[in-house]
Order: structure tokens, then sequence, then C-alpha cells
């Protein structure tokens, strides 16, 4: 199929494509499609346990492969890149070790399903099964150079991100081109369409049938729609959007046109859903006996050319099988293995770097910005984005302007000091501020991004979870996402309502692999920040609003190497007779509560600030404990399945014999917060309701 008319291309000549190329294409294909057979006998003998094939596929994703050049343009493949990955690199050995599950698999160590292909030394960037997630990482790490000041240089790198066309209903896809094509960033994006999303056909799945025609209004993106099954059309369409992307002219989109020659997957029987006949015609369309067919009668290949590739093939990959079938699983204990950083350590005493004091007493936002401003001349892979992030997105009027830096000027003076390239605007959309920023940082960045509230942050949470948080894990350490996620978080501030004014840490701190911070003064927000920008993780740095700028938890600067570990709690005040574990804006309230109950009796009370809620610190909570007797874990968040829980659950399974009462809990009510502020004060959790249960669990 031609370019579209009226589509925006860049269209070099393509010269002839020498016979050496289209007979790599062909054992490329025929591998491919006997690696598909092979996995499909040995799921049915159980000997892998699932089995997901590109059959029907080869012909564009060889294209593609033999294009772009691995280890120095970047991929992030789908679950039917078989054949891609083969001309990529990655070996049948490769891809039978990940089908059988083996420690051996160099791009999961047998922690993904098959065709969730991995390879740092390639840079095909580990897959995961959520559609769509991808696009926008692709993008982060398009836009990466750039910020890295390699814009310009002679060899500019490619980033290709494959999908089929179901996952382009996903608003993530959409968001994606936009960030693209706003940054004219050189991402290729290809849609292999083989006209189904598992059982559901184009017509409901794309309005009008054609994902090329929708996309056709954006600016600076090439688009081609190609016939798939076609090697040659494939490869010339490949080679255009990729020069388009090089010449710095803007992203590109290839179309491509293919059959999906097997069920989705051998879970799925397409019979159910495809009528016997349109199953024999997809068949009929094989793109390798299409190029077989090319090849001889060119007079590239005779039939015993063709033969002697089918049988070096299939040997190739009797003999992997055999190397495949016999290797070990991953070992008894291994499972936890790389969560985090194996080199980075944020909660060991190198984290741990005192103030040095100097100047007045600051806020928690004050300080919160002087983190950032003396991180961002520390280390020059910081970059720093979000919505309102910046001072003035025009920067002809910044000199005319007072400048925005963030609804709550966390962010203020960065873009003057730092530039535009580094501190930026980004459109409205968190899933896309999420996801470039794990691109960037597999790039190398360290991104630095802003949810403006926590309320908003649910858009992002697919790309927070499934895909930020077990990178490293996924891949077996192959790549590593470290970057920060600020977020403005809970309520007190009266008239915030239920979209301005919610808590819910908790959602977080059950992910694995990713570190959940919450401060209560600004001494700790800006030493706790720091740690979290230095190491080697995923962070939610959650920042309460109430505590922006209150007067009661000030500190003066403590410099620029100031340094808190994760995981270690503060005591806030000394107790002998009851210990109050808490967080974030609960702190103050539990040192007016323990204060008014000390002045009428004779108890004392103990308070630890968490601090950080993943890790935290359960050794200081059970030496408190052990001492005291008695508990209260009080948070901000509602009461039930909330974070106290777990903290209150191991105390009950751990601690019992210490204890001298129940463990005691307090937060907010099990509703959303209202608007009307003395609604929200019955809702969320006071200084009244502290000093009530301390004076129930004394008296027990």
């Amino acid at each position: 199929m031609a370019d579209q008319p009226g589509l925006a291309t860049a269209s070099p000549v393509v010269g002839a494509i020498p016979p050496s190329v289209l007979l790599d294409a062909y054992r490329t294909m025929y591998l491919a499609r006997r690696l598909d057979d092979r996995e499909i006998i040995l799921k049915r003998r159980n000997q892998i346990f699932f089995q997901i094939s590109g059959a029907g596929h080869e012909a564009i994703q060889t294209a593609a492969g033999m294009v772009l050049r691995p280890g120095s343009d970047w991929f992030y493949p789908y679950y039917r890149d078989r054949a891609l990955c083969l001309a990529l690199g990655v070996s049948p050995l490769d891809m039978l070790l990940q089908a059988v599950g083996a420690a051996a698999d160099p791009a999961s160590g047998g922690r993904q399903m098959p065709s969730h292909w991995s390879s740092p030394s390639l840079n095909i960037v580990s897959a995961s099964s959520p559609t769509g997630t991808q696009f926008l990482q692709a993008v982060g790490c398009a836009h990466a150079p750039r910020l890295q000041g390699n814009e310009g240089s002679s060899d500019q790198s490619v980033v290709l991100v494959c999908s089929g066309d179901g996952a382009t209903s996903e608003g993530e896809f959409w968001e994606a081109l936009t960030a693209a094509c706003l940054e004219r960033a050189p991402v290729v994006f290809l849609i292999e369409d083989n006209g189904y999303a598992i059982s559901v056909p184009i017509e409901a799945q794309t309005p009008g049938g054609s994902i090329s025609r929708l996309v056709r209004s954006f600016p600076d993106l090439a688009v081609h729609e190609v016939d798939g099954l076609d090697f040659i059309e494939s490869y010339q369409a490949m080679q255009q959007a990729a020069e388009h992307c090089r010449q710095g002219l803007g992203p590109a989109l290839v179309h491509a046109h293919v059959v999906r020659i097997y069920s989705h997957s051998l879970s799925d029987d397409e019979s159910l859903y495809k009528p016997a006949s349109d199953i024999e015609g997809e068949a009929a369309q094989c793109p390798i006996r299409r190029l077989a067919a090319y090849l001889e009668r060119e007079g590239i290949a005779d039939e015993h050319t063709l033969l002697t590739i089918h049988h070096e093939v299939d040997e190739q990959i009797q003999e992997a099988v055999a190397v495949a079938l016999k290797a070990e699983a991953p070992p008894v204990g291994s499972s936890a293995n790389f969560l985090y950083s194996p080199t980075v350590d944020p909660t060991a005493d190198e984290f741990h770097s005192p103030p040095r004091f100097t100047g007045e007493p600051k806020t928690m936002v004050d300080l919160i910005n002087a983190c950032l401003h003396e991180e961002m001349q520390r280390d020059e892979r910081i970059v720093l984005f979000g919505q309102d992030v910046a001072d003035c997105t025009r920067e002809q009027y910044l000199d005319q302007l007072k400048g925005k830096g963030g609804v709550f000027k966390a962010t203020r003076n960065l873009q003057r000091k730092f530039g535009s390239e580094r501190v930026f605007n980004a459109p409205i959309a968190e899933a896309a501020i999420v996801g470039r920023a794990i691109g960037m940082a597999t790039r190398g960045l360290k991104p630095v991004v802003e949810i403006q509230f926590f309320d908003y942050i649910w858009p992002a949470m697919m790309q927070i979870r499934d895909e930020l948080a077990n990178l490293r894990w996924r891949s077996n350490n192959g790549f590593a996402c470290p970057l920060v996620i600020r977020v403005p978080i809970g309520g007190y501030l009266g008239g915030g309502a239920m979209y301005h004014s919610q808590s819910g840490e908790v959602m977080f701190t059950h992910i694995p692999g990713l570190r959940v911070v919450m401060p209560s003064n600004a001494l700790d927000a800006n030493g706790l920040l720091r740690t979290a920008i230095r190491c080697d993780d995923p962070v939610l740095f959650l920042e309460h609003k109430k505590l922006y700028r209150e007067t009661c938890n000030r500190a003066a600067d403590p410099g620029p190497e100031n340094m808190v570990p994760f995981g270690r709690a503060r005591r806030v005040k000394e107790g002998n007779d009851l210990t109050i574990v808490t967080y974030g804006a609960l702190v103050h309230k539990a040192q007016l509560a323990a204060r008014h109950h000390e002045r009428k009796h004779a108890a004392t009370i103990e308070i630890l600030d968490l601090r950080s809620l993943s890790p935290y610190d359960w050794q200081a909570i059970a030496e408190s404990v052990s001492k005291t007797h008695r508990v209260i874990v009080a948070h901000e968040d509602c009461l039930s399945f909330g974070y106290g829980a777990e903290i209150a659950a191991r105390i009950g399974n751990e601690l019992f014999s210490h204890l001298d009462a129940p463990v005691a809990r307090v937060g907010a009510q099990d509703t959303w917060v209202a608007y009307n502020p003395q609604s929200e004060n019955r809702i969320l959790p006071q200084t009244s309701d502290l000093e009530h249960e301390i004076e129930r669990t004394l008296a027990y």
C-alpha cells in the first residue's frame, strides 16, 4: 500500500534491496515461525507454560529489525515481536530459556511469561503485559537525548515502539502521540494491524477501520500505511520512517496490515469467533511463502537454497530446545532479588548526613525548593516536569512575570536557573508524566516529576504499579527506573473536598519495588527528598499540603548534604507509658494530644514519626512498644484497611507478650473528605480523637 494522500512523509529514494539482505530476512522469518511451532508443541506437552505467536507478522517485524540499529537505537516491543527480536540479535536459545522459565533466561531470569522480550545490550527494554503502556515510555526514551545535551550529534538514535491495533484504543497511545509531536521526538510507532484485538474485530475497535487515517492530522508525524505481509514494501516504509526521525523532523507511524495466522494465544480458540473461511484465508496470505515465491521468481534463491535454510534453522532450534529443557529453574530464595537496587541502599548509614544549619527558619515548601535547587546544581541528569511546575512556558515573558513554579510554589525559580530543557510543563496527563519519566530514567536521566494533587494520581496507576515499580525485578536487574514522583497529599485545608484532600498512601505501600516517603516537617522533607533523588529506586514522595507553610515545623537551611535514611523513624518525644506510631499531619496533632494529657496525668507518651512508610522502621516500633506496653497507630487515611492495620497486626503478632492493652488505631471515617470545613473536621482525625484514644488505652 502506498502512503495515504495528504500524509506527512519523509520519502528518500530507496534502492534495490541486496539479495543477501533478502535471504537473511527469509531466514529470520522462517526461524520465527518455526520457533512458534516448536513452542506450541512444547506447550501441548506441558514442557512450557504459555505460548503466544507472531505468525503472520514476520515480514514487517523483520524489516524493522534489519533497518534499525540494535545497541544504538532503542526498542519497546510487544508480545508478538519474535521476528523483530531475532532480527535484532536475540537468539532462539534465549527465547526458549524464557519459555521454560529458566534461571538462565537472559530476559527475566524466569520471572516473565514467554515473548516478553528484554536485552540491555541490544537496547530492547523489558516488555510487560499491559497493552499500550510502552508508548509513553518510548516517547520519554526518545526525548532523553535532547535533555542530556546530545541533540545535534552526527548519529541520532531512533526509538521503535510496537503494538497491535487493539492497543491504540488506550488513552496512553494518544497521550504518547501528543507528547511525541509536541517534542518532535524521534520515535517510530509501529502498529501491526491483524484486524483483531483478541476476538474484537477492527470494525468494533477502530473508528473507520484505519488507525493511520485517524492520526493524519498530527503535525510532524510521518504516516505510512503498508502491506505488512510484503517484506520489500515493509523494509522501504521502515527506512523512510527511521530516516524522518533521524533527520529530526518528528515522529513517524507505520501502519502495517498483517494477518494473525494462529489464535491470539494457546489460551484462545479463534474458531469460536472467526468463520473457517476467514481462518483459511488468513493462512493463505503467509508472508514467508510470499517472500519465498519472490526469491525464486527473481532468481535470488532456488528450492534447494530455501530447503537448506529450512534444514539449518530446524537444526538450530533442535539444539536450542535440548539445552533449554535441561536448564535449571530459578533457585529457592531468589524471588526477592532485585526488588530494589543491589548497589545503592537508601536505608544505609551513608545516607545519614546531619544538617549544618544556616539562616532563619524556613517552611517545608521552602526547604523542598532549596533541595531541588541544590540537587539540580549537583546532578545534571535531573530533569523536572509536570503540570504548572515551570515559572512560565513562554520564556520571552519570564523577565516580566513573577512566575508560577507549581501551584504550591515548590518549584519556583527552577526554570529560571536551570532552563526550559531541564524544567518544563507537561500536558495535563498524569500517565504521560510518569510514563515519559520511566523512559527517561531507563535512558540514564534522573526525572523528578510532580503530580499536582494526590487525588489525580490514579490515571498514572498502571505506569506506577505495572511498569515503574517492577521494571528492575521483571528484567532481573537488566533495567532500572530511578526517579522521584512528588505528590502533594492530604486534607485539613478546609474547602478542598474529595478531590483535593484525600489520603491513600496505603495503595502504594502495597506495591513491591516502590519506596514511599511522607515527611512531617521541613527538615525531614529536605533530607528525605535528597535521599530520594540520590537513591537508585523509584520513590513516591508525599508532601502534606497542610504542612507546607506551618510555622510549627520550620527549620533553618540544613545545607546541601543533609540526608535522612529511609526506614528510620524519628523519636519526636520520649515517654514510658504509651507509644503513638504516626506520620504526616498526625505527628503534630499527636504532640498536642500528648502534651494536653500529660498536663493532667502522670503518664508519659512516646511519639514515633515513621517518616518513610515503605520501608518502615520496625525496630524502632518494637523497641518503643516493648518499653511502653501500650500503643496507638494513627494516620489521616480511612481507618478500615488502612496503613495502620498492617502495623497493628504485626505488633499483635510479634509483640503480644509485651502488650498490656489491645493495639489501638486512630484514622479518618470510612468516607470521603467533605467540602464543608465542619464536616471535614468530623471526618478527619483530630487532636481530640487522639486524646480520647490515649485515655481509653491507658485506662485498659
